[in-house]
């Protein structure tokens, strides 16, 4: 059974820019999404400042969650550039 998903409110402005803005993106982070619901033990867990969330990439993109074992839940915290997401 999938997770259910949660978003950061910073999380949810840069999906609606992105949407605006990049709407081919913004398909490609969707499904990313979906599959994240389905089976997230599969992407990398982060280590550091970011210990406890993982990632998966999108291209040249990022996006950070953490996932709630208890609720079943994905918290979706953040979509960046490479460059810009472990900062």
């Amino acid at each position: 059974m999938p997770y259910s998903a949660v978003y950061d409110l910073l999380f949810l402005k840069r999906l609606k820019k992105l949407k605006k803005d990049d709407p081919q993106l913004f398909l490609r982070l969707q499904k990313k999404m979906e599959e994240v619901a389905a089976t997230p033990q599969h992407y990398k867990p982060l280590s550091n400042v970011l210990k406890g969330k993982r990632r998966a990439h999108i291209g040249s993109f990022v996006v950070i969650f953490s996932v709630d074992e208890t609720g079943k839940a994905i918290i979706f915290l953040e979509f960046e550039h490479h460059d810009h997401a472990y900062r």
